[in-house]
């Protein structure tokens, strides 16, 4: 079970580029207020900003617990864990003759 857990370090690492760009577009909001109209110029784009993280966090960690699940599937093990597929079971039956 616990290998079915999504952590935060794998979360963190794929979402480095996201947070990054977040960074960049919070940081550039900022930079581009008025002076006296801080929270007026900048409100919005960190707001739509966020949004945009937020969506693609929510994402990226739903892709990576689905991926993490299916890796411990019983229909994603391998054939020689599940028995020879080109084995016949028919083939070992008994006949109405061998009882």
């Amino acid at each position: 079970m616990e290998g079915k857990r999504l952590s935060a370090a794998e979360l963190k690492q794929a979402l480095a580029a996201d947070f990054d760009r977040l960074a960049e577009d919070v940081a550039e909001a900022m930079s581009a207020a008025q002076d006296g109209r801080i929270i007026a110029d900048t409100e919005e784009p960190v707001r739509d900003a966020s949004a945009v993280f937020r969506e693609r966090l929510y994402a990226k960690a739903l892709d990576l617990l689905q991926k993490k699940q299916e890796a411990f599937s019983p229909s994603a093990q391998r054939t020689e864990e599940q028995g020879q597929a080109d084995h016949d079971a028919s083939d070992n039956q008994r006949t109405c003759s061998d009882q």
